[in-house]
């Protein structure tokens, strides 16, 4: 069995190989002119049809885009891959060692835009769930493997740039011959690597669900500046599993859901937290 820093070192190296791998992303998937080499879609005639600019289609065609590289990556590191069995599931990859099946990480693929009124922040994205398989670490639901068993949980990230829909010809039917000249959908590609604790918030990603929330701001996003960054690992698992069921009864019974609060009723310096910056609204 592995000891605790054997496992830190393990989960270090996989690290510095996974972000030395992100770094040679963008040159597959982009041209010169930094676009999409992605144009459309084609049928047997030869008919290239525009891709839409939804959001979910988009990131389920760059996944795909980017799947051969990531099972290279895995094979060159002698790892299995282990797709998601569900929509729903965590993670959408997990690499378990062909060597020592005991070692696991858990690889998130996250895929989001640029506000178009201000570039510096994205439009933000959830990082799991901090319901049942977050608390109970040996939970099956909704998880691929148990929580516990993942030596680290990472997310890959693209942040990119939509083009402005007057540029785009979504109900014209290309030629083939006319590839290279069509305006892709999306352009100018970040990719990062970062564990989740890095980049997480202390909010909600979305209200409807239990999801872990992020930061906003790309400089933050890409230099690890999350609102646990002062903190480590081990505070945002707790203050996760406990979010918004400790009660503060100085506070009128208010449930705790904010970082500072959750310091301060642990007996630890609020300003610990670092504040997350948010895109000013139009």
């Amino acid at each position: 069995m592995l000891r605790a820093k054997e496992k830190q070192a393990i989960k270090l190296e996989f690290k510095e190989k996974l972000t030395a791998f992100v770094k040679t992303l963008e040159s597959h998937i982009s041209s010169s002119d930094r676009q999409w080499t992605v144009k459309g879609f084609i049928d047997i005639y030869k008919s290239i049809f525009t891709i839409s600019s939804d959001t979910k289609i988009l990131s389920k065609i760059l996944e795909i885009h980017l799947f051969p590289k990531i099972l290279q990556f895995a094979e060159t590191n002698d790892l299995k891959i282990v797709l998601a069995e569900h929509q729903n599931y965590y993670p959408d990859i997990s690499f378990v060692s062909s060597r020592d099946e005991s070692i696991k990480f858990a690889l998130d693929l996250k895929t989001t835009y640029r506000l178009p009124d201000n570039p510096e922040f994205y439009n933000g994205f959830t990082l799991g769930s901090h319901g049942q398989y977050f608390v109970d670490r040996s939970s099956r639901k909704n998880i691929q493997f148990p929580y516990s068993q993942y030596l680290g949980h990472f997310c890959l990230g693209i942040i990119y740039t939509r083009c402005a829909r007057s540029d785009i010809q979504e109900t014209r039917v290309h030629k083939l011959s006319e590839l290279t000249s069509i305006v892709s959908v999306i352009k100018d590609f970040q990719f990062f690597v970062r564990e989740k604790w890095e980049i997480a918030s202390d909010s909600r990603g979305s209200w409807n669900t239990a999801n872990i929330g992020s930061v906003f701001k790309i400089s933050d996003i890409l230099g690890g500046n999350g609102v646990f960054k002062n903190l480590g690992e081990k505070w945002f698992d707790e203050y996760w599993m406990n979010y918004g069921k400790i009660t503060l009864p100085r506070a009128g019974n208010k449930k705790i859901t904010r970082l500072k609060d959750f310091l301060i009723y642990r007996g630890k310096d609020p300003s610990l937290a670092v504040p997350v910056a948010r895109p000013r609204k139009a």
